[in-house]
């Protein structure tokens, strides 16, 4: 089959390299791709935004299948466009999208279905919610409401930050995204994402993970879109993962079908697990960046039958067959990330690097140049592997991380610290 992804980043490379080794992909293009996409399918510039655009170029190309990867064409309409033209298509409608689209959405689904997760206040205005803040007072979350691309969450540990974070959004700082502000209590315990894949009636887990938010060696330094992850996530426990399942995911699920919105694709649960509970910090309507890199690591060529199960509406005769396994990812930024960057720098040695089943180098913000690779964003590479044990798995990620010779680049050491 012909099969369209859309999106640039190392979740769509990741997505690209596991669809690509299954037998049933004939031909595979990525919208718009990146350097490393580029050498394993083809690439396109279409808007990715535009569902119109989107339906001509598979049209014009007889594209069997579309996987909407980022979260932005989702909220778009993008999927929406893509089903109404009669094109399979893997990821939810932008009414179902809402669930990341809107976090003040999530907590009035959260409440209809009574499934847990932190108190919380909604703001359209400055001055009451720093009044709110002043009474509640410090460790906080301000969160914006809409899209941030990951980065409309503070975490504020003084009143002083938790009121500079609410005037920063109402300011502009997130643009329209932060025109509405959800503030939440401040969770304790210890984060992991869950993934599930849903037709709108059934529901099949397909993994955990932990990723690494902040920039620097022992979760120091400010949030960032991700830093490294690992799966399993050995914190989500089967039994923490079946108690998520019936509290919090299958009454979501149900909530939105009784709301007219099925939710079709995958659903990434960001869940906060204390004294062996857990409770939802939020929902994204897509793959985690760079959650997925581990995830398809470890699900290889069997990753498009089960988004072809999700999308044609038979999951529930569909099964996930896990290798004893674990897989480590190393986010490669470029230095100055997340704050000021700059771009251009040229990265060598990634010709001599291995590409298995246990190996591989995503490419997250790249474009080729003159015969060469050079970074273009501020995450650039997931040099990800996988191992017998975590251990394993890490070791042979840095191994990988030592051989790039790109002087402008950074990681973190300690990814996966937590677990091991």
């Amino acid at each position: 089959m012909n099969i369209l992804i859309l999106g640039s980043g190392g979740r769509e490379h990741a997505l690209a390299w596991a669809v690509k080794q299954n037998p049933k992909t004939d031909r595979l293009i990525v919208a718009p791709g990146n350097a490393g996409i580029a050498q394993l399918a083809e690439c396109a510039d279409i808007d990715i935004l535009s569902g119109q655009a989107v339906v001509t170029f598979c049209e014009e190309n007889a594209i069997d299948f579309v996987i909407v990867g980022p979260e932005a064409p989702l909220a778009a309409g993008v999927a929406d466009a893509t089903r109404a033209a009669g094109l399979l298509t893997f990821g939810p409608s932008a009414a179902a999208a809402k669930l990341e689209a809107s976090k003040a959405f999530t907590k009035e689904i959260c409440d209809a279905c009574a499934a847990p997760t932190a108190a919380y206040a909604r703001f359209t205005e400055a001055a009451p919610a720093r009044a709110y803040v002043t009474a509640q007072g410090a460790p906080i979350v301000i969160k914006a409401d809409g899209l941030a691309a990951g980065k409309g969450v503070i975490v504020a540990m003084t009143l002083d930050e938790a009121l500079a974070a609410i005037d920063d959004m109402f300011g502009g700082e997130f643009g329209a995204a932060g025109a509405e502000v959800v503030i939440e209590e401040f969770m304790q315990g210890e984060e992991a994402s869950f993934f599930i894949l849903t037709d709108g009636t059934h529901a099949l887990p397909i993994g955990t993970a932990q990723d690494h938010k902040r920039v620097g060696d022992g979760d120091t330094g400010p949030n960032t879109g991700g830093m490294g992850a690992y799966s399993p996530a050995p914190v989500l426990t089967d039994a923490i993962a079946q108690r998520a399942m019936d509290e919090i995911v299958l009454p979501t699920i149900r909530e939105m079908a009784r709301r007219g919105t099925p939710y079709q694709g995958v659903l990434y649960a960001g869940l906060m697990i204390e004294q062996g509970r857990a409770r939802l910090v939020e929902y994204n309507a897509r793959f985690g960046d760079p959650e997925c890199q581990v995830l398809m690591m470890r699900l290889g060529a069997q990753a498009l039958d089960l988004l072809l199960a999700c999308a044609e509406g038979r999951l529930d005769q569909a099964r996930v067959n896990w290798a004893d396994d674990h897989a480590l990812t190393v986010v490669m930024a470029t230095k100055g990330y997340p704050g000021r960057y700059s771009k251009g720098s040229a990265i060598r040695g990634l010709d001599a690097l291995p590409e298995t089943s246990s190996q591989m180098v995503f490419h997250a913000g790249t474009t080729a140049r003159d015969g060469q690779i050079t970074a273009t964003g501020g995450r650039v590479l997931n040099v990800t592997a996988r191992g017998a044990t975590l251990a394993e798995a890490q070791a042979r990620a840095y191994a990988i991380v030592d051989a790039i010779d790109w002087p402008e680049g950074f990681c973190r050491r300690d990814i996966g610290w937590r677990a091991l």
